[in-house]
C-alpha cells in the first residue's frame, strides 16, 4: 500500500510562488495533483509518468505550473509560479500504483493525500 504525505501549502499573494510536494511510501506508476475549491469539483491539475518522462497538465495551469519527481525520493513536485486568485483552492496529491500511465480521471487514482490548502490573495 501507498502512503502519501503533502506538504507546502499557504497563503500567498497573486503572482507569487509555491512548491507543493508529495512523498509516497511505496512504489507508484503514474503520479497527479488535483484541486477543489469550495461548492466545486475535484478538478486535475497535471500528472506524470511513473518514470517521469510524460507531463500533462490543464490548459488553466500551463505555463505556470510544472510537475515534476524524484523517483529516488519517491516524491511527486508541482511547483506554482504566476498564481491567480482563482488557484484558491484545497490541492491533492493521487498515486496510481498500476497502469495505465498517465490518467487525468480522478476514479483511476488508488491513493490519495489528505489535501493541503492553497490560499491566493488579491
Amino acid at each position: 500500500q501507498v502512503q502519501l504525505v503533502e506538504s507546502g501549502g499557504g497563503l500567498v499573494q497573486a503572482g507569487g510562488s509555491l512548491r507543493l510536494s508529495c512523498a509516497a511510501s511505496g512504489r507508484t506508476f503514474s503520479m497527479g495533483w488535483f484541486r477543489q475549491a469550495p461548492g466545486k469539483e475535484r478538478e486535475f491539475v497535471a500528472v506524470i509518468s511513473g518514470s517521469g518522462g510524460r507531463t500533462y497538465s490543464a490548459d488553466s495551469v500551463k505555463g505556470r505550473f510544472t510537475i515534476s519527481r524524484d523517483n529516488a525520493k519517491n516524491t511527486v513536485y508541482l511547483q506554482m509560479n504566476s498564481l491567480k486568485p482563482e488557484d484558491t483552492a484545497v490541492y491533492y496529491c493521487a498515486a496510481k500504483t498500476h497502469g495505465p500511465d498517465v490518467v487525468l480521471s480522478p476514479a483511476a487514482y488508488d491513493y490519495w493525500g489528505q489535501g493541503t490548502q492553497v490560499t491566493v490573495s488579491s
